[in-house]
């Protein structure tokens, strides 16, 4: 699925995936995240931390009629105050695919998969 915006010069498809990629790379940059997470948890409840190819599995896009809806798989460091990483995360990618690509953010959840030990 696609989301179309209609301009004067014609029309322009962006992709969820481009979207969640773009996402992904944002969220990275934050402070107190180790990486993206997999949606999904393993049998014994680690969490796979993604490389930057595959931002996109850690990220799930939904549009509905509000704007876009957007959810987040982290890893976080050891010893930060989640609340905050998870404050800022939201603020940061929120204001980012806000200004890049001129859509309506509804809602960002985050879902932290698992805590690390940075070195």
């Amino acid at each position: 699925m696609s989301i179309i915006k209609n301009t004067s010069l014609g029309s322009i498809n962006i992709s969820n995936d481009a979207i969640a990629t773009l996402a992904g790379g944002v969220v990275t940059e934050c402070y107190g995240v180790v990486g993206m997470a997999s949606q999904k948890v393993f049998k014994d409840g680690i969490a796979v931390l993604l490389k930057k190819d595959n931002y996109s599995k850690g990220v799930v896009v939904r549009s509905n009629g509000n704007g876009l809806e957007i959810d987040l798989y982290i890893i976080i460091s050891f010893g930060v105050k989640v609340t905050e990483v998870i404050s800022e995360v939201q603020k940061k990618v929120k204001y980012v695919l806000e200004k890049t690509l001129g859509l309506e953010v509804a809602a960002c959840n985050v879902f932290v998969q698992d805590v690390r030990v940075v070195e």
